[in-house]
């Protein structure tokens, strides 16, 4: 649960509401707006994500640009790019001011989502290396990326060369050999040994790297069902 702030009712007693309260009873009042950036920041601090609670303060900034704190935009930002494969980063971008876009902190942002959509997870690290004061500022970051990183590796590889994951999650040498471990035990991870002296790592099955494991929905549809969707001719 988010934040509570204390209000008083007309027999001046205290009651509190959370912020996701908050936000769905009233999303376009202005007095709102601190409760919010607070919220932002418990997000940081306690590795929580609301995207309804960051787009409604995006929104107020909106009709209250001389309040707008750029650090907490910049925030919700990074959140955003650690919810991909979600669209959150665009939902956001949206609504922030092309003026303040132009600024160098969400110029870098912008080409890292720009890394993480196209799949160049090289270029992303070297980037974000570069921008360490931008995303080091969010708990969690690295982890979610390289979860995000795996995520889009699954949907390609049944075997994924040991070099490509570790340019993906820019992890090497002896900490990719733990975080295999880790995956192996955890997660159903396998390492073949190829040819060479190079290693695979054989991923669990999908029904994206595996075509053939994809139900088809067809199967479970009643007979009853598909003959009032195409009713016999006669």
């Amino acid at each position: 649960m988010g934040r509570e702030r204390e209000t008083q009712n007309p027999q001046q007693q205290q009651v509190s509401f959370t912020v996701e309260q908050l936000v769905a009873v009233n999303p376009y009042n202005p007095d709102i707006l601190p409760d919010l950036e607070n919220y932002v920041n418990e997000q940081i601090s306690s590795q929580k994500y609301s995207l309804d609670a960051n787009l409604c303060l995006l929104r107020l900034y909106q009709f209250e640009p001389e309040r707008m704190s750029t650090q907490i935009v910049a925030r919700i930002l990074v959140k955003a790019l650690m919810a991909m494969p979600a669209p959150d980063f665009s939902l956001c971008l949206f609504l922030i001011p092309e003026r303040v876009q132009m600024e160098e902190k969400f110029k870098t942002l912008m080409v890292l989502s720009h890394y993480l959509e196209t799949g160049r997870f090289r270029q992303f690290w070297d980037e974000a290396a570069k921008s360490r004061n931008i995303v080091e500022a969010v708990p969690g970051f690295e982890q979610a990326i390289q979860s995000y990183a795996i995520h889009l590796l699954s949907l390609t590889y049944q075997k994924v060369p040991r070099s490509v994951l570790a340019e993906a999650i820019n992890i090497e040498g002896l900490s990719l050999d733990k975080f295999l471990e880790q995956q192996m035990t955890n997660c159903g991870w396998k390492i073949e040994q190829g040819h060479g002296k190079g290693q695979f790592i054989v991923l669990p099955s999908n029904e994206f790297n595996h075509p053939q494991l994809k139900k088809n929905t067809a199967d479970g549809i009643p007979l009853e069902h598909i003959t009032r969707i195409f009713p016999i001719l006669g």
